[in-house]
C-alpha cells in the first residue's frame, strides 16, 4: 500500500515539469501582452471614455466562464455514461474555474455600471441571469462537500451539473429574450466594432482561455491526488477494523 502511495506520488510529481513551466511562462507573457492591449492599444471609445476599457476584461471572462461550465457539463454527461471517476475530476476542476471567472464577470461588471449607468447593480434578465449562474454553480461545489462516498458524490455533483448547464442559454440570449438594460452585442448579428477594438478582444479572450487550461489541469492533477489519499485512507479503516 505504500508503495502504490508513493508510487502514485512519483508518477505526478515527475509530470513534465520543464514543459509544464514553459506553458505557464507563454501564457503569463500573453496575459501580460492582452493587458497592455487592453491599456494603451485599443482606441478610447468616444462615448464612455477609459472606463470603456474594463469590457477587455469583463467580456473575455465572461466567455471563458461559459467555456468552463461548458466543459462541466460535458464532464458531467461523461461521467453517468461511463462512470469513470476521471470525468468527475474534470468537471469539479471546470466548475471552480468557471465560478472565478463569473466571479471577474459580476465584480467588473458594476465597476463599468456604475459611472455609466450611475448605479452598481439593475435585476434585469441578463444581470439576474448571470448571478443565478455564479449562484448555480456555487451550490454545486458546496454540495459536493456534503457527500463523502465518492461514487456517490460523482454522480449527485453530475446530475446537479447538467440541471446547472440549462441557465448557461439563457445567460446568453437573455439580451435578445427579454427587455434588458444590458448593452447589446457588440460583435455577430445586430453588432458593431471597430476592428482595433475587436482584436484586442479576442486576443484577451485568448489569453484567458490559457489561463483556464493551466488552471483546469493543475485542479484535475490536485483532485486525482486527493481522490488517491481518500483510497489509501479507506484501505488503512479497513485494515484497522480488520486487525
Amino acid at each position: 500500500m505504500a508503495n502504490g502511495a508513493a508510487s502514485v506520488v512519483e508518477s505526478t510529481g515527475n509530470h513534465r515539469w520543464g514543459a509544464g513551466i514553459a506553458e505557464t511562462l507563454a501564457v503569463a507573457a500573453l496575459l501580460g501582452i492582452a493587458g497592455y492591449a487592453a491599456l494603451f492599444v485599443a482606441p478610447t471609445e468616444r462615448t464612455m471614455g477609459v472606463i470603456q476599457r474594463i469590457f477587455y476584461f469583463h467580456v473575455p471572462s465572461a466567455w471563458t466562464g461559459f467555456v468552463a461550465f461548458f466543459i462541466n457539463l460535458v464532464g458531467s454527461i461523461a461521467f453517468l455514461r461511463t462512470r469513470n471517476l476521471k470525468w468527475d475530476r474534470l468537471g469539479v476542476a471546470s466548475a471552480e474555474i468557471g465560478v472565478a471567472f463569473f466571479t471577474v464577470v459580476l465584480v467588473t461588471g458594476p465597476i463599468w455600471a456604475r459611472p455609466v449607468w450611475g448605479i452598481w447593480w439593475t435585476w434585469d434578465a441578463r444581470l439576474t441571469s448571470s448571478f443565478v449562474l455564479w449562484l448555480l454553480y456555487v451550490c454545486y461545489l458546496l454540495l459536493r462537500t456534503l457527500v463523502d462516498e465518492p461514487e456517490r458524490r460523482a454522480v449527485v455533483s453530475a446530475v446537479f451539473g447538467i440541471f446547472a448547464a440549462f441557465d448557461i442559454p439563457l445567460v446568453y440570449f437573455s439580451i435578445w429574450l427579454f427587455r434588458t438594460q444590458h448593452p447589446q452585442p457588440v460583435i455577430g448579428q445586430g453588432g458593431s466594432l471597430d476592428s482595433r477594438m475587436l482584436n484586442v478582444l479576442l486576443l484577451c479572450w485568448v489569453a484567458l482561455l490559457g489561463v483556464m487550461v493551466l488552471l483546469i489541469r493543475q485542479r484535475c492533477r490536485l483532485e486525482t491526488l486527493r481522490h488517491s489519499v481518500e483510497a489509501l485512507r479507506a484501505d488503512a479503516e479497513r485494515d484497522s477494523a480488520g486487525n
